[in-house]
């Protein structure tokens, strides 16, 4: 069987990681996205990511970009798949790698009308287009005056792909995110790092915390789910024996925050949280300190994707 044609990847209930189970059966890396990626631009893909340019760096817009890059928003086989927003839109943009099995037609496109992901939009018929790059102008007005973009926003999380309701602070903080994004003239690639990563889960989750203290329940719940599902990319590149211990703290963060997601009342939430970040403070030291070890390094990627391809 095609390797490539696996299309349900559901987390673990520890930290949302199949993958390593699915490569140890397929003698494959534990790279999830390695589901929808072309072949032929993998290292490139993996090791790089388009320089995130915007108009503004403001709360609203860390919020905008935490929810971009998680997966559990746009629910469904999305969801089940690991795919968010940005894995078709890399920071806002295209993704010239983007192949999802029959999803996709030449590299870089999708079928948005397909079954697979919405029971309101299958059309039936395979119709793939180019994935857009939302820095550029489109059909969609993103006036601020204008509440066009926040429908168009609805519409594709719900009708789509099949997702919960949106809240308006989440429509309002993702429509944000759009609006802010800046076209860069170059299209320059920089390097993907645990370091990048890292920031945004500790952004994700103090933004959670902010969404708490004013009682927005579900943009928290989704800001901690963004900030594990980061935690997840982290633990697919940290392989073998030698980084077990990595692995085991990138665990224990990850369940940290599914028991921060999984209070009821505010009661102890601030407690927790912060007992949390201590704690995530080592972990963020200890797989810092052995990057050079892992999957995040490019030669060391390069010769694991080798020794698969054999």
């Amino acid at each position: 069987m095609d390797w490539r044609s696996v299309r349900f990847l559901k987390y673990s209930a520890a930290i949302g990681l199949t993958c390593a189970a699915v490569a140890q059966a397929t003698d494959r890396l534990p790279i999830q996205a390695m589901a929808w990626l072309d072949p032929a631009q993998y290292l490139s893909a993996l090791t790089t990511e388009p320089l995130r340019t915007a108009a503004t760096s403001d709360q609203q817009m860390v919020v905008g970009e935490a929810l971009f890059h998680t997966p559990t928003l746009l629910g469904g086989q999305a969801a089940k798949a690991g795919l968010s927003c940005a894995s078709c839109h890399e920071n806002g943009r295209d993704n010239p790698a983007f192949l999802f099995p029959n999803v996709s037609g030449d590299p870089g496109t999708a079928d948005v009308t397909n079954s697979f992901f919405s029971s309101h939009r299958g059309n039936a018929i395979f119709d793939p287009v180019a994935i857009p790059d939302l820095t550029a102008p489109g059909k969609v007005s993103r006036a601020t005056d204008s509440q066009e973009l926040e429908t168009f926003i609805r519409d594709l999380i719900v009708e789509e792909f099949n997702g919960q309701e949106p809240t308006q602070s989440v429509l309002a903080a993702l429509s944000h995110y759009v609006r802010s994004l800046t076209v860069d003239p170059g299209k320059g690639r920089v390097a993907v790092s645990v370091e990048s990563q890292l920031m945004a889960i500790g952004q994700a989750v103090q933004a959670a915390k902010d969404a708490r203290a004013r009682n927005d329940l579900k943009l928290s719940h989704l800001l901690l789910a963004s900030a594990r599902h980061r935690l997840g990319l982290i633990h697919e590149r940290y392989v073998g024996k030698a980084l077990t211990r990595q692995r085991r703290a990138i665990v224990s963060a990850s369940r940290g925050l599914g028991d921060l997601q999984n209070f009821k009342e505010n009661k102890g939430f601030d407690e927790a949280s912060n007992q949390w970040e201590r704690s995530f403070l080592k972990t963020q030291k200890l797989v810092t300190q052995t990057q050079h070890l892992s999957l995040y390094d490019p030669e060391i990627l390069k010769a694991a994707l080798q020794k698969t391809a054999n």
